[in-house]
């Protein structure tokens, strides 16, 4: 009796008959691509990893400059903090400045900026004021002046109008420093109560 027939099976791994042998070229080219496919696979995702690591870290500085800002710095406040705040500082104001404190009872936004003698009218008019209902001396609090790192001297010429307003608008103290006429500057702290 024989044996059934079996399919054709292919011979072990160790028995198989040896191709030709691969030269040098090919050996190189190979290599070649196997490096470039791994730099791409492990390269370009690690460098996107380490620049999108430097923007968070920068970002983190970022806000943290500004949360931990102790005093007014050079910068214009966003312009929902203008709407919030209600302080409408014209587009043309040089030297512009704030700071935005908050805690549970109350939020502040204190702004400084430079104007012209017309500009003053219009921001006093869009607050709804005039240059006419300032008082002499200054309206900001000695302790809304420290904390924003403002000094008021003696020699300058001040004057100041408290703009008062019901929840939730905030109420706005305003002093004008009209010591040189041609270049008034303004400072005002914005109080909004949540």
């Amino acid at each position: 009796m024989t044996p059934p027939s079996l399919p054709h099976q292919a011979p072990p791994p160790d028995e198989r008959p040896a191709g030709p042998a691969e030269d040098r070229k090919h050996v190189v080219r190979r290599r070649w691509i196997t490096a470039i496919i791994i730099l791409l696979l492990v390269g370009v995702p690690a460098g996107y990893l380490a620049v999108s690591a430097q923007q968070s870290r920068q970002s983190g500085r970022d806000k943290a400059a500004k949360v931990g800002a102790a005093k007014v710095r050079t910068a214009w406040p966003s312009k929902v903090q203008r709407s919030i705040y209600e302080v409408p500082i014209p587009m043309t104001a040089s030297r512009v400045g704030y700071l935005e404190t908050n805690n549970w009872h109350t939020s502040r936004l204190y702004v400084q900026f430079g104007v012209t003698p017309q500009e003053l009218d219009t921001f006093l008019a869009d607050v709804g004021t005039s240059r006419d209902a300032l008082t002499r001396g200054v309206s900001i609090s000695e302790d809304d002046a420290a904390a924003a790192g403002w000094r008021w001297g003696p020699k300058d010429a001040w004057y100041g109008i408290t703009l008062d307003a019901a929840d939730p608008r905030p109420t706005r103290d305003i002093t004008v420093d009209l010591t040189e006429p041609g270049y008034p500057k303004v400072f005002v702290v914005s109080t909004a109560v949540p």
